[in-house]
């Protein structure tokens, strides 16, 4: 299994480089040249196994340059109960909205209670292993740009590993307080945490351009270091989040809610467009998926592309009560438009090119009616989804956090929009104890609550009787280690002093 640029189809590495080098020198994204392909015969194989069981069978068939006791040892080292609270990392709750069944896949039972950690527990594991493969002989420098959940975990699954150092940069403004607190509080001789004044989208756009610029990747190398990247535009990151797609498909069959060879409809609350992405590379295997449910909040620009072909970041940008989903520039969206297009490197360079340089791209007809097929894009504020949560938890006692619902609110227009009742299962992201404020206002029915951040922790389980996480209840009396805040054009310069480097 190799793989190529997306931007180049020339630059072919092995899988061990890929997760190394995280980004093509190029700019491009690393993706698989082919993929393995699961028919019933292997699907029905794997209803006899434990989660772990098949991200070692997917794991395995993409990682080929990785002995099969290595990847036994990352997946026993990263999806363990005490990191998860059970077996299965990722448990499928059945409920109801509106009249219509759904099947919510819970991905934040982890250490920082987000769908990240099904990814950064093990891509460390991953990471330290290809660099040993590539014999680089350097220390990994993780440079992470979040939009609130990947920078804690990220920070969380590289803490003390041997020879990586990891700086997570945040939007100042554009993050949760409790996803501010657990970044500044993380332990961890080896992270450092700083806050810009700008976007998710700038410090995306900042961590790419330190990415790519010879002069600082050259300090580095004589510094005997390298970049590498916790984002999901490294395929390390990408990969584990195919398997919970396949898991879930699993226990639907299992659970005798579907039978073997059934499709599905998969929706998730998408900003960056790399959890959707991993449920396409499932569907490329050959999962049984019928529609892909793109939802998104009041940054519809995804909504919008879905529905026209045109990529238009040149919009307003809004501040949500959906932190992790307020994202202009989806990444991912690059890996998909390259396999729509036909594996064209070419034309997906140029829409990546327009995009940095006008701000928008219109795809070609023939990709446009691959998508509209494939995708349905739909959008909600931050009203409905407030909404969203209190019609689940009165209605059915759940309580789902501001990126759940979102995912919740949007497949409901979808099924009155289509009539379309084919079992749907929902992506759940996040712990709603992370958004207590947004998600307390939604419960009481409005009036914002003028109390501390863990004051409405508590509130909140006592109005609902939600278990509050344990990763959760130990922030309370942990204090900040870090402050920094910088402009944008800064990043580079402070990413060379955090490393020693002037």
């Amino acid at each position: 299994m190799l793989y190529n640029s997306t931007q180049n189809k020339n630059e072919i590495v092995s899988a061990s480089q890929a997760i190394a080098q995280g980004i093509s020198k190029d700019g491009g994204l690393f993706v698989p040249q082919e993929f393995p392909k699961y028919n019933s015969g292997t699907l029905k194989s794997l209803l006899s196994l434990d989660y772990k069981g098949i991200a070692k069978k997917v794991f395995g068939d993409f990682l080929s340059d990785f002995s099969n006791e290595e990847i036994d040892e990352c997946v026993e080292k990263a999806y363990t109960e005490e990191k998860f609270g059970s077996e299965n990392p990722a448990p499928l709750v059945s409920k109801r909205f509106n009249g219509n069944d759904i099947n919510i896949i819970e991905l934040w039972h982890g250490p920082t209670c987000a769908f990240k950690d099904m990814a950064l527990q093990i891509l460390p594991h991953f990471l330290t292993k290809s660099l040993k493969k590539a014999n680089l002989n350097k220390d990994a420098v993780i440079l992470v740009a979040t939009s609130g959940d990947t920078g804690k975990a990220a920070l969380e699954g590289f803490k003390d590993v041997d020879h990586t150092k990891i700086i997570v940069f945040y939007p100042m403004d554009g993050v949760s307080p409790m996803q501010k607190h657990q970044m500044n509080t993380q332990e961890g001789n080896n992270v450092k945490v700083c806050a810009i004044e700008g976007n998710f989208d700038d410090a995306q756009t900042g961590v790419k351009k330190i990415f790519t610029t010879d002069e600082i990747s050259k300090s580095l190398s004589k510094n005997k270091m390298m970049f590498s990247s916790a984002n999901s535009i490294n395929w390390g990151r990408l990969l584990p989040q195919i398997v919970y797609y396949i898991s879930s498909y699993c226990e639907l069959v299992n659970n005798g809610k579907i039978k073997l060879g059934d499709k599905i409809n998969v929706v998730v609350p998408t900003g960056n467009f790399g959890n959707i992405l991993a449920s396409y590379y499932a569907y490329c295997m050959g999962l049984p998926i019928n529609k892909f449910i793109c939802a998104s909040n009041s940054n519809n620009v995804l909504t919008d592309f879905i529905n026209t072909g045109v990529y238009d970041k040149n919009r307003q940008f809004y501040t949500t009560i959906s932190p992790s989903m307020d994202i202009l520039v989806s990444s991912n969206l690059e890996r998909l438009l390259y396999k729509l297009s036909g594996n064209n490197d070419e034309i997906t360079k140029d829409w990546m090119t327009k995009l940095k340089t006008e701000g928008r791209y219109e795809v070609t007809p023939e990709v446009k009616k691959a998508i509209t097929s494939l995708l349905y894009g739909g959008f909600c504020d931050d009203n409905e989804t407030k909404l969203t949560i209190s019609k689940m938890f009165k209605d059915e006692g759940y309580l789902c956090d501001t990126h759940t619902a979102v995912a919740v609110s949007v497949y409901d227009k979808y099924v009155a929009e289509t009539g379309d009742k084919t079992p749907a299962v929902i992506a759940s992201t996040a712990s709603p104890y992370k958004f207590s404020k947004s998600v307390l206002t939604a419960v009481k029915d409005g009036g914002e609550p003028l109390m501390s951040e863990f004051d409405m922790v508590d509130k909140l389980y006592e109005i609902t009787n939600a278990p509050v996480p344990k990763p959760i209840l130990s922030l309370k009396n942990k204090k900040s280690r870090f402050s920094d805040i910088i402009e944008v054009d800064n990043m580079p310069k402070y990413v060379l002093k955090a490393l020693g480097i002037e």
